[in-house]
């Protein structure tokens, strides 16, 4: 496993530490961040790019960008 250091200001350390779960390493709680990010980022490319009124398009417009951003 690859390791990198970050550098963080105290005040941002002190968020992070408030948020992560017992047992929970950083890169635990980063992955767990991230991963929270993604599907209103997807949500977000989307608007304006469709007509929001069609639910089975929409749907279907977000497995297909979910499986394109997976790879």
């Amino acid at each position: 496993m690859t390791t990198k250091t970050i550098s963080i200001k105290k005040e941002v350390y002190d968020i992070l530490i408030s948020m992560k779960r017992m047992n929970e390493s950083f890169s635990d709680l980063f992955l767990r961040l991230a991963e929270k990010e993604k599907p209103m980022t997807i949500i977000k490319d989307i608007i304006g790019t469709m007509d929001l009124g069609d639910t089975d398009t929409l749907i279907q417009e977000i497995h297909n960008r979910c499986e394109d951003w997976r790879g």
